[in-house]
């Protein structure tokens, strides 16, 4: 399984801008839960346990 690495993301930098926003005011503990909540809740979304073992390893 391979994981799509193309740019994919309609209004790249307004999402970007939204991750931003969404850390603003946490303390690096705060921010760092709210990372890992959002991967929970990405690698939910996708549910394929090979697309995510891809991504881990292209995330490394």
């Amino acid at each position: 399984m391979t994981v799509n690495l193309d740019p994919n993301i309609p209004d790249p930098d307004g999402f970007y801008d939204e991750l931003l926003q969404a850390h603003a005011g946490l303390t690096d503990e705060e921010s760092d839960a709210f990372n890992a909540r959002l991967i929970l809740t990405l690698a939910n979304h996708i549910g394929d346990r090979a697309v995510l073992r891809a991504a881990i390893e292209a995330a490394k």
